[in-house]
């Protein structure tokens, strides 16, 4: 049996542009073939780009069979995700009781 790898946190920036896609998308290669814990708690404002590149990389860790999991977003970050229409309730963390 495979021992259990601990997620990468990844914090995402409070800006997230079009400046900023181009380095989330590069964090996440970097990343690539671990599991991964993103934080969403501190976004302002986000942009469609790093929307595109946050999917891209939700599809690419489930191709990979790695975890990709959101564990905070703030309601920014929330609001912009769903004027856009990307849902990510099934990527974020489930709290135990």
């Amino acid at each position: 049996m495979a021992a259990k790898k601990t997620a990468t946190t990844m914090k995402l920036a409070a800006v997230l542009d079009m400046n900023e896609a181009t380095s989330l998308h590069r964090a996440f290669l970097d990343a690539r073939g671990k599991n991964i814990t993103i934080d969403a708690s501190g976004v302002e404002r986000a942009g469609v780009q790093c929307i595109q590149v946050l999917v891209a990389a939700a599809r690419a860790w489930e191709a990979d069979a790695r975890t990709f999991t959101i564990t905070a977003l703030s309601e920014t970050f929330r609001k912009t995700l769903n004027l856009v229409g990307v849902n990510v309730d099934h990527l974020l963390a489930k709290e135990s009781h």
